[in-house]
């Protein structure tokens, strides 16, 4: 993937970026405080997120969005800044919130994806929280490219089934399994949570027509799906800077 323009994958539908906002909105547990709550969310894609976070509460939240390309489909209510690469033009401590929702897979190697997770920290104040969800290499069907077993591949073969289906020239993904995920949140010095039993629970309220295997899935006992968090399609975690409450 070296020397290759990376692909835009945004999911830009603003009726299915809704009920990812919501369950993004549950699992943070964002609610109105004494003063207006900062929120960031990196790679936004169509705006919906960002949007419907600003639209909580009558100035309760005060909400900037970056992206590296601008394909946004919802523009009003935060401020969008555009970026290149993993840094982000804010201070330091300066978010008490921030959200990275499918992005990480599409910034670059494991030393991009470090970064990636070290600015992410670095603007997040002490006591502030994270949401960062990933694909799962293990994914039976890539998501992006809709083939079966593509991630599953050793990276060099990728690209060639790509193109043998028809698909693309390269595969400019690294979906991350999920010790590869929590070695990169030690690398960036965060403390992290593995919230896969408690995005199911939220996922089956917020999705407006919830599937049947979700719907058993988030009636399993906590432990199991404890046990089974290795196997989920998406990684989803919250984070903050280490001592956070």
């Amino acid at each position: 993937m070296s020397g290759q323009a990376r692909l835009p994958h945004a999911a830009l539908d603003v009726g299915g970026r809704l009920p990812k906002a919501e369950k993004i909105v549950r699992l943070l547990g964002l609610q109105p405080a004494d003063r207006p709550l900062r929120v960031l969310e990196v790679g936004t894609g169509s705006g919906v997120i960002a949007h419907y976070i600003a639209g909580r509460g009558e100035g309760a939240f005060d909400v900037d969005a970056v992206d590296v390309i601008d394909q946004r489909t919802v523009r009003d209510g935060y401020r969008f800044t555009p970026v290149d690469g993993t840094a982000l033009p804010f201070p330091d401590a300066h978010f008490d919130a921030v959200i990275s929702n499918h992005v990480i897979e599409h910034v670059g190697d494991r030393d991009d994806q470090a970064a990636h997770l070290r600015e992410l920290g670095r603007v997040l104040r002490a006591g502030g929280v994270g949401y960062l969800a990933v694909p799962s290499r293990w994914q039976v069907v890539e998501p992006h490219y809709r083939l079966a077993f593509l991630s599953w591949l050793p990276r060099r073969w990728r690209s060639a089934y790509l193109r043998v289906r028809g698909k693309g020239r390269y595969y400019d993904c690294e979906p991350l399994r999920l010790p590869e995920l929590e070695a990169l949140f030690v690398r960036a010095g965060l403390d992290f949570e593995n919230l896969f039993a408690s995005a199911l629970t939220v996922m089956r309220h917020a999705e407006p027509a919830p599937s049947r295997v979700l719907r058993c899935a988030a009636a399993l006992p906590k432990r199991w799906l404890d046990a089974l968090r290795w196997a989920s399609p998406t990684h989803v975690c919250r984070f903050g800077k280490p001592g956070r409450p």
